[in-house]
């Protein structure tokens, strides 16, 4: 049991173990990820009737094949790419198909997942039944940005809902994917140190002073909800900011930039130009990848604002990172404290994870 004190003024942080302890890195895999939502893919491979993508839902520790369809009547589905004769994974490659055949025994699915034949099985009784579909996932979209789940403890909307009611005046559609502006980083430290970083803007001033000058730090200030929590940037004296139409409530604000984190994993990074994805995916329990995807919006505002040195962000994120890990084998460190008025996202972090870890519901 690891216990985070509600209260920030007094709480302390995790316990080094949670950062080192590979059983609770298991225990994270069942009882955080499996039960959460995750960004599985962009709707840009699924243009058309009868494209297919191949994908796997945290590559590296749940390691679920999917693929994902569009069907003859243009709906979206999530599917299990594993044939439900023998397990063979069946479509390893996208594209555009009629239907998903096995390559081990040639069994049929239609692009909805139901079994459409199989050859061999002429003289099986109550065959087929509904255990030789396809295995569906429910799939969710906003924009061009597909979400799943093996087995969503809450809903998709009060997950992604705040995000969706505080930008629904953003065409999201328009929003498209800049596949040169992608980059995946690997390091070798434990994923919840990297959203931890992220929720923390004390350090800003301190491990991005070009960052700093683009920001008012002193109006810096952070939102949370159930799920998530908002870092809403402001922009300092002539630099770049949303033009944010009346609808908008931050109307009248010089918005640089909206850091919205989705919990467990997902950071969902508004700036003028469009919006940078941050996909964190636990490799083991000090090996992490960092998934970076750019959707572009307003290509005229790309280098300038607080949104124009992702990379150098990142760079300087990833070191900080890798020392705070270096830091948290040390035998005299066992737990720190909450900056109250700088750390409320990194403390709110904390206790939803440490509620699942701990094999609890949320009651908040």
């Amino acid at each position: 049991m690891i216990k985070i004190e509600p209260d920030i003024r007094h709480a302390a942080t995790p316990p080094a173990r949670l950062y080192t302890d590979s059983a609770i890195y298991r225990s994270s895999l069942d009882n955080v990820f499996a039960r959460s939502w995750q960004f599985i893919g962009d709707s840009s491979s699924l243009h058309e009737p009868g494209s297919v993508s191949p994908v796997k839902l945290l590559p590296g520790s749940l390691e679920v094949p999917l693929v994902l369809t569009n069907d003859e009547h243009g709906e979206l589905h999530c599917l299990s790419n594993v044939c439900t004769h023998r397990g063979n994974l069946i479509c390893q490659t996208a594209g555009k198909h009629n239907d998903l055949r096995c390559p081990y025994h040639s069994r049929r699915f239609e692009l909805n997942g139901k079994f459409r034949y199989a050859p061999g099985f002429e003289q099986a009784e109550n065959f087929p039944s509904d255990s030789d579909n396809l295995p569906e996932l429910q799939l969710e979209r906003w924009g061009p940005l597909l979400f799943t789940s093996l087995n969503p403890e809450i809903s998709f909307n009060d997950w992604l809902g705040p995000v969706q009611q505080r930008l629904a005046w953003l065409p999201m559609d328009e929003f498209l994917l800049d596949q040169q502006r992608c980059e995946n980083y690997t390091f070798p430290a434990n994923w919840t140190l990297y959203c931890e970083n992220y929720l923390d803007y004390l350090h800003i001033p301190y491990i991005h002073p070009e960052l700093n000058q683009t920001l008012d730090i002193k109006r810096y200030r952070i939102e949370l909800f159930k799920y998530c929590n908002l870092q809403l940037g402001l922009a300092a004296a002539g630099q770049t900011a949303f033009d944010l139409p009346k609808s908008s409530p931050d109307y009248g604000q010089q918005i640089a930039a909206y850091y919205f984190w989705l919990f467990p994993n997902l950071m969902m990074n508004f700036y003028p130009w469009g919006l940078s994805v941050n996909v964190v995916e636990p490799l083991g329990v000090s090996q992490t990848r960092v998934r970076f995807l750019s959707y572009v919006w307003q290509p005229d505002k790309l280098a300038t604002g607080a949104g124009s040195i992702l990379d150098q962000v990142e760079q300087q994120d990833e070191a900080v990172v890798l020392t705070s890990q270096a830091g948290l084998q040390s035998r005299l460190y066992q737990r720190g404290r909450y900056a109250p008025d700088y750390e409320s996202g990194c403390h709110h972090f904390h206790q939803l994870l440490t509620s699942r870890l701990n094999n609890q519901t949320d009651q908040q």
